[in-house]
C-alpha cells in the first residue's frame, strides 16, 4: 500500500505538468481547429533554451521561464501568421497536421544541428533534492514543477475568463463567424491563441528538462502523450486536459511501479485506442461547433 500511494503522489505531480503542455494545446485546438503536432517540439526547444541559460549563464530554470515564455509566445504567433492562417478554412484541420508536423521536424533538425543529438539533463542544485512527509517522498523539482504549472494554469483560467482578450478568444473559439460580426479579429486572436499555446510549452519546458533526459528526439514520445490527454479530456476543453492529465500521470505511474515502467508508458496508447473506439468525443469534449 505504501508504494502505491507513493506512485500516486508522484502521478499527480508528473500529471500537472502534462496539464500545463496539453492545456496550450488544447487551446490551439479550440480557437483555429488546428492539431498541433508541433507542441512537443517547442517544449522540447524550452527545455534547450533553459539547459543554455543555466549551462551558460547560470539562470535557474525556473527563472528561465521569464526569458522562454515571450521568445516562444512570438514563435507561436509567428507560425501562425506566416504558414497556418494562409490555409483553406474547410481543410485547416487536416492540413494542420501536415504543417504542425513539419515545424516539428524543422525545431528538431535545428536543435540537432546545434546540440547533437546526445541527451542532455538540467541538474540544479536542488535536483536531488527530496522531502519526507508523513513517510512519503516528495521531490523537490516534482513539486515545484506542479507548483508552477498550477500557478500558469491559474493565469491562464483568469486570462479567459476575466479579461476582454479571454473573452474574445472564447468567443473565437465557439463561432468565428459570429466574432467576426462582433468586430473581433479572428486573425490576430488566432495568432494570439498559438502564441499562449506555446508559452504554455515554454513554461513546461523548463520543468520537463529538469525532471527528464531529452534530446531532440524526445518530442515524438511526448507528443504522443499529449494527443492522448487531449482527445481523453476531449478537444478545446482545458478543464478536460487538465482532469485527463493528472488522471494519465496517475495511472502511469501506478501501472509502472506494479507491473513495469514499459506497461506505464504503454497505458498512454492503450487509452487513446479506448477512447477512440468507446467515446471520440473524450470526457468533456463537444460534437460540434459554429461556422469557421
Amino acid at each position: 500500500m505504501h508504494t502505491l500511494v507513493q506512485a500516486i503522489i508522484l502521478g499527480v505531480l508528473t500529471g500537472g505538468v502534462y496539464a500545463l503542455m496539453a492545456s496550450g494545446q488544447t487551446l490551439i485546438f479550440g480557437i483555429m481547429r488546428v492539431v498541433n503536432l508541433a507542441q512537443g517540439a517547442l517544449v522540447i526547444l524550452a527545455a534547450y533554451l533553459s539547459y543554455s541559460l543555466f549551462a551558460d549563464l547560470g539562470i535557474d530554470p525556473f527563472l528561465s521561464v521569464l526569458l522562454t515564455t515571450p521568445l516562444l509566445f512570438a514563435l507561436g504567433a509567428s507560425i501562425q501568421l506566416t504558414v497556418l492562417r494562409r490555409l483553406r478554412t474547410e481543410d485547416a484541420t487536416e492540413l494542420s497536421l501536415l504543417v504542425t508536423f513539419a515545424v516539428a521536424v524543422g525545431v528538431e533538425g535545428v536543435l540537432a544541428l546545434l546540440y547533437k543529438t546526445t541527451y542532455r539533463s538540467i541538474k540544479a542544485g536542488y535536483a536531488d533534492t527530496s522531502w519526507l512527509v508523513g513517510g512519503y517522498r516528495i521531490p523537490a523539482v516534482r513539486l515545484y514543477a506542479f507548483l508552477l504549472s498550477a500557478a500558469v494554469l491559474a493565469g491562464l483560467a483568469g486570462l479567459l475568463g476575466r479579461t476582454r482578450l479571454g473573452h474574445a478568444i472564447r468567443a473565437t473559439a465557439q463561432n468565428p463567424s459570429s466574432a467576426r460580426l462582433l468586430g473581433i479579429d479572428v486573425d490576430r486572436i488566432s495568432a494570439v491563441g498559438f502564441g499562449l499555446g506555446a508559452a504554455a510549452a515554454a513554461a513546461a519546458g523548463a520543468v520537463y528538462g529538469l525532471s527528464y533526459p531529452f534530446n531532440p528526439n524526445s518530442h515524438y514520445d511526448l507528443i504522443s502523450r499529449l494527443l492522448t490527454i487531449v482527445v481523453l479530456g476531449g478537444l478545446g476543453s482545458i478543464g478536460g486536459a487538465i482532469v485527463a492529465a493528472v488522471s494519465m500521470g496517475v495511472v502511469s505511474s501506478v501501472v509502472a511501479v506494479e507491473f513495469s515502467p514499459v506497461w506505464g508508458d504503454f497505458t498512454f496508447f492503450a487509452v487513446l485506442l479506448a477512447v477512440l473506439l468507446i467515446r471520440p468525443t473524450g470526457l468533456f469534449g463537444v460534437t460540434q461547433r459554429g461556422n469557421a
